[in-house]
């Protein structure tokens, strides 16, 4: 958690010198961005909520979801860690989201996607969508390469948003 957490104090640094606020929607990673972020002293400056939505139940519970996605739509696509994104934004009203979801293994999800797949977004005054691929059946490594996947993606939007300034 060390190299998750080194990135989250460089994140957390960012978000409080500017009054940015900021939610997370996992899946894969299992709550592990989240962790680090909150692992930051200060972290309630910043850190308005997260969630771990792992099922179709917990996506119409905790984001006011359809239990149905839309036509065309399946989990662990870019557009799927994007209308997770835009469904926590709604709830929170945060400046950034940070979402996240994928297969994290020893085998992959029902959808053909192989273990180390992951899509991520980041919406809020900059945003990306990418796909991540580990190549790598372990869970546990797949689980922390996601979240620092992640976490690096959130700080290159700081980073572009500060530019754009």
């Amino acid at each position: 958690m060390n190299e998750l957490q080194s990135r989250a104090r460089v994140i957390a640094g960012k978000l409080k010198q500017r009054g940015h606020t900021l939610g997370t929607v996992e899946s894969s990673a299992g709550g592990l961005i989240a962790a680090s972020l909150l692992s930051v002293p200060g972290a309630s400056a910043y850190f308005i909520g997260g969630a771990v939505v792992y099922t179709a139940q917990s996506r119409h519970a905790l984001l006011d979801l359809p239990l149905t996605l839309p036509d065309g739509m399946r989990s662990a696509t870019e557009g799927y860690a994007a209308f997770l994104a835009e469904g926590l934004q709604r709830k929170l009203q945060t400046t950034w989201v940070l979402a996240e979801t994928g297969a994290s293994g020893p085998s992959g999800n029902r959808y053909g996607d192989a273990a180390g797949h992951a899509c991520l977004a980041v919406r809020g005054p900059q945003g990306a969508t990418i796909t991540v691929e580990t190549g790598d059946a372990d869970r546990e490594r797949n689980m922390q390469a996601f979240a620092a996947a992640a976490l690096d993606l959130l700080d290159q939007m700081l980073d572009r948003e500060a530019e754009s300034s």
